[in-house]
């Protein structure tokens, strides 16, 4: 059993705090866009840390221990997904290196490790979290494994509905090992008929002790800063430096202009949220010219009746009975001659 929370879940990253009180958490996801080049790593950093990214993500992968030599092509490719990530796999060394340079941009170095072996790499490396991608959402074995090193853990969950994900979050549980839980769908690109927020509200009501996000393969900022006003604390999006490099996820990928407009539309969104439906003090200045006073139509003797003929409403709102008490104030009399086109005073009403 869950204790109820007092407060709404929040996880930290190298000293970040994120959770429904804190800006959107936004990661681009450089994933295996540089294709193997560290020089179009290294511009992906540059670029991200430009457009005000506070993190970056790769993939860590080790081909043999991540799958058996296979033909299997994914729906956005044209080669195997074997060839891909034998083509695109960095040496662990130049993972080190890339940490290295993300942190002197400034940026936390996030990676998915896809095996065994590429997340004792990461947890050698001294990564601040994992984050664990959709296909491995199921991967039991796997996810007990890196929820034992203690770091905080981003779940995407594509590919899995709430029961399949209800067996991660108990080992999550289990270790306490804080987490996050990212809708997905895994649909490269997502039609936006396909994105279901509706999802984000399942997973608060199943698990009230996670942080939410959002895993978006739209070809937009739309959706993903819609999410945050259902919840969503962590944004990812693929991003790439150059919207014409080849490789099989630059198609869903964000440019730095995108990611620029995503990070500042998120924090918007947030800044906005919350409140309830009160008059501002900041208002009335407004309300001063806005709001209609009860008004004489005419000029009015002492004793007569106010009836539609000889009373109204106008701007401004500066008299001191306003519109809504117009009905109230019909077959009453005046208590003194008044002049027209005057605001009506309760002085000047025989009650």
């Amino acid at each position: 059993m869950v204790n109820e929370q007092a407060v709404e879940p929040e996880l930290e990253i190298a000293g970040r705090k994120i959770g429904t009180a804190y800006p959107p958490y936004v990661i681009p996801e450089i994933g295996i866009n540089h294709e193997g080049d560290m020089a179009k790593a290294r511009r992906m950093i540059d670029d991200a840390a430009t457009a005000g990214a506070e993190v970056v993500k790769f993939q860590s992968h080790s081909p043999a221990d991540e799958m058996i030599p296979n033909d299997v092509i994914p729906a956005n490719a044209d080669v195997s997904i074997w060839d891909i990530i034998s083509r695109c796999t960095l040496t662990w060394e130049q993972e080190r290196a890339l940490k290295a340079y993300a942190e002197e941009r400034g940026l936390t170095y996030l990676s998915t490790p896809f095996s065994r072996e590429a997340a004792d790499h990461l947890r050698g490396m001294d990564v601040a979290a994992y984050k664990i991608g959709s296909g491995e959402c199921n991967n039991l074995p796997l996810i007990e494994h890196i929820a034992s090193f203690g770091k905080p853990v981003i779940l995407s969950t594509g590919m899995n509905d709430l029961s399949s994900v209800a067996r991660s979050v108990e080992i999550f549980r289990k270790h306490r090992t804080p987490f996050a839980l990212l809708h997905c769908t895994s649909l490269y690109p997502t039609p936006r008929n396909k994105v279901r927020l509706g999802a984000l509200a399942e997973l608060r009501d199943a698990f009230p002790d996670a942080v939410l996000g959002l895993s978006d393969h739209t070809l937009s900022n739309h959706v993903a800063i819609a999410a945050v006003a259902l919840g969503a604390s962590i944004l990812e999006r693929h991003f790439t430096s150059d919207a014409n490099w080849d490789g099989p996820d630059i198609e869903i990928s964000m440019t730095p202009e995108d990611l620029r407009d995503l990070v500042d539309g998120s924090r918007w969104a947030h800044e906005a949220l919350g409140g309830s439906k009160t008059i501002l003090e900041e208002e009335q200045p407004t309300i001063d010219f806005a709001y209609a006073s009860v008004v004489t139509l005419c000029e009015v003797n002492a004793g007569d009746s106010f009836d539609a003929r000889n009373l109204w409403v106008k701007r401004p709102g500066t008299g001191e009975i306003l519109a809504p008490e117009y009905e109230s104030l019909l077959g009453k009399f005046a208590t003194r001659a008044l002049p027209a086109n005057y605001q009506l005073r309760w002085s000047d009403v025989q009650r």
